[in-house]
This record gives C-alpha cells, sequence and structure tokens, in this order.
C-alpha cells in the first residue's frame, strides 16, 4: 500500500497499544514504525533496476524479520518509556502489532510480500484491494486527526471509541472487498465455463480506487486473456475478453540472463514480452493498463502500467523501468467510473497495445 496508508495504520496500532501511556506519542511512535518495512528503499541508490525487484518488500516484510526486531527493540524502547511504565513485554508487542499489520495490508495488494523469507521467497498476495484506496484511507486518516484533539486522560474513553469505529470501518471494507472479489471471481469462471475455455490458471483484481470493478487475467499459456466486470453485473452477463499473445519467442536465447529471470520471478510467470529497437520490451500483466481513447475512432490503446526494457547490450543496468505516459486520466477515470455503472462502450473498444518504445500499436483480438 502507500505510504499514507501504512503511515496511518502504523498510528492506529500504536493507539490502540500506547495510547494510554503515552497519548499522542503513541500516534507518532506507530507513524514511523507503521512506514519502517519500507525503508529499504534506501538500499536502492546501490542496486541495478533487477535486484531492487528482488529485494524491495522482501526481508523486511518476512516474519522472521518482524520476530526479530520485535525482540531486539523490546528492551530499549521499555527503556526510553520508563517513565510511562511501558514493560518491555508490551514494547515489544508494538513493534510486532504494527509490523505484522504492515505485512498483512501489503499482502492484500497485487504486489505481494516475501513473508516466508528466507526460507521461501515466493510472494503472498490476495489481490483484494488496490495500492492505493481511498475509501480505506480515509477513515482511519479522519479517526487519527479526530482523536488526537482527545489528549486528556478524562478523554480516553472517547479516543478508544474513535480508535474502534476507524479500524473497524476500514476492516469492514477489507471484508467488504473480499466478498466483492468472490462475486466477480464467480462471473469471470462461470463465463469461461460456458464458452468452454480450458486455461492453467485465472487471478482477478480491482481497478485503480474502488473494489467495484474487476479484472481478470487468465492464462492460457501462449496467451493471457484479460476481462473486465463489475460487481453490479449478473453472472449471466458476458464478458468481453481481449488476447494478449505472450510472445515466448521473443526471450529466445536470454531466459539465463539474470534480469530475465528476475522479471519471470517477480511477475509471477504473469508476463508478455515484445521486440523492440534496443532489445526486449516486457510488462506483467497482473497490474493492468492505462486506456487511453481518440488516438483514433473506435480504438482504445492499453499501455500496461510494470513494464521494462532489457538492453543487453548496455554498460551498467541493462534493466529499466518504462512506465507509460498518464495523459487522458480524467478521462480514463470519468470512464472507469462509468463502466462499474455497467456502460461497456465507454470503456470498451477495438483494443490496441501501445507504448512500446520503437513499435507502432498492436492491434489485438477479441472474444466477445
Amino acid at each position: 500500500m502507500d505510504s499514507i496508508t501504512q503511515a496511518a495504520l502504523g498510528a492506529a496500532v500504536g493507539e490502540a497499544v500506547l495510547g494510554k501511556k503515552l497519548g499522542n506519542r503513541a500516534l507518532l511512535w506507530g507513524l514511523l514504525f507503521g512506514t519502517l518495512p519500507d525503508l529499504d528503499v534506501i538500499f536502492f541508490p546501490l542496486m541495478d533496476t533487477a535486484r531492487r525487484l528482488h529485494f524491495h518488500r522482501g526481508a523486511s516484510h518476512s516474519l522472521f524479520i518482524m520476530i526479530l526486531a520485535s525482540f531486539l527493540l523490546a528492551k530499549p524502547l521499555a527503556k526510553l518509556w520508563k517513565l510511562e511504565k511501558i514493560t518491555p513485554t508490551r514494547a515489544g508487542t508494538f513493534v510486532f502489532l504494527v509490523w505484522s499489520t504492515h505485512v498483512l495490508i501489503d499482502c492484500f495488494t497485487v504486489y505481494g510480500t516475501s513473508v516466508f523469507w528466507p526460507f521461501s521467497e515466493a510472494r503472498i498476495a490476495f489481490n483484494n484491494i488496490f495500492i492505493i484506496d481511498p475509501l480505506y484511507t480515509l477513515p482511519l486518516v479522519i479517526t487519527l486527526i479526530w482523536l488526537a484533539f482527545y489528549r486528556t486522560k478524562k478523554q480516553q474513553k472517547k479516543r478508544t471509541r474513535l480508535l474502534v469505529w476507524g479500524l473497524g470501518l476500514s476492516s469492514f471494507y477489507i471484508a467488504l472487498s473480499i466478498g466483492f472479489k468472490s462475486i466477480a471471481s464467480h462471473g469471470f469462471e462461470a463465463d469461461l465455463a460456458r464458452r468452454k475455455i480450458t486455461y492453467t490458471r485465472r487471478m482477478e483484481a480491482p481497478t485503480p480506487f474502488n473494489t467495484l470493478l474487476w479484472r481478470s487475467v487468465v492464462d492460457r499459456g501462449d496467451e493471457l486473456w484479460v476481462g473486465y466486470r463489475s460487481i453490479f453485473e449478473l453472472s449471466a452477463s458476458p464478458v468481453r475478453w481481449t488476447i494478449y499473445p505472450r510472445r515466448s519467442e521473443t526471450l529466445s536465447g536470454m531466459e539465463g540472463e539474470r534480469e530475465i529471470k528476475t522479471l519471470k520471478w517477480f511477475s509471477q510467470e504473469w508476463w508478455i514480452a515484445r521486440p523492440h529497437a534496443e532489445g526486449i520490451w516486457l510488462a506483467d500483466m497482473r497490474f493492468g493498463e492505462f486506456r487511453t481513447f481518440g488516438a483514433k475512432p473506435g480504438v482504445v490503446d492499453s499501455r500496461l502500467i510494470f513494464a521494462w526494457t532489457f538492453r543487453p547490450q548496455a554498460d551498467r543496468d541493462r534493466l529499466g523501468n518504462f512506465r507509460p505516459e498518464f495523459r487522458g486520466s480524467r478521462d480514463a477515470l470519468k470512464r472507469l467510473s462509468l463502466r462499474i455503472l455497467g456502460k461497456r462502450d465507454q470503456w470498451e473498444a477495438n483494443p490496441r497495445l501501445a507504448g512500446i518504445p520503437g513499435t507502432l500499436p498492436e492491434f489485438l483480438p477479441v472474444v466477445e
């Protein structure tokens, strides 16, 4: 999740564990420790792009490190808060709960975390909320700002009541997202079954800033199918599938390169590849695409959000992040909102894969 969400969640947990002893200082300590796992980015200048992908949300998000940190920091923090009579057990519990809730909320996103490092580098991802979701974050932020004004011990009950409401609303939203995902997943599964489509695996994730419109990616080996459906649609409503050829042959002779192996691991094999002038363009299909309209009548250009260029002849960092230009963001969000309400014509059109450097847009097949 984004840093604001992690800070707010950390502050809320800090208040729950230490609020009665530290007052508003509990919010600040929770905020600090809530963002601590993501400080692995301070090592990024020492790494190339492939190592950053492998390192971020790795060891710092593991059960091993959070337990170790809780044990090592318990006594120093208890000593720091000696006047408030906070025991090492409570201080260690504070560190563990703030750290673990940070990791848990990250697990709800597509990016995933290496929870079981160093025993396994497999990333855990439940794909039920977008990496930025105001409906989850705002109740926490409003609650924390509100309760910060209740500073006296006599007002502690009001602080506790507000905290319960804030955490309760955010937790309820998480539960809703899981239910909404189940509804959408059932609809995608029913559509594929009616079409008698065979596939090896399938994943669903919400579209940006909401949990009402869902995106499914279906792995059929040489091609990946992408479709959308709103939770308001009946399970019998057909899905319009866009087919993205994987083009495995693009990687021929380069499968053993460290950067390519890292990308395949990071994307959990949800990748497509295309040649370009300096080497290879690769994209992770899990994270969705930015849609732009108007280049041609009746055409929508899909620019995949997580993409890289691999340049085998580059001197230093051979892997470069390639982010699409987010032109027309306001129009895209408007169309997304209308698609949630069932207006497919505002979202669907003749699709092209665009944004690959040095190549023309590629028209993509569609299954109605």
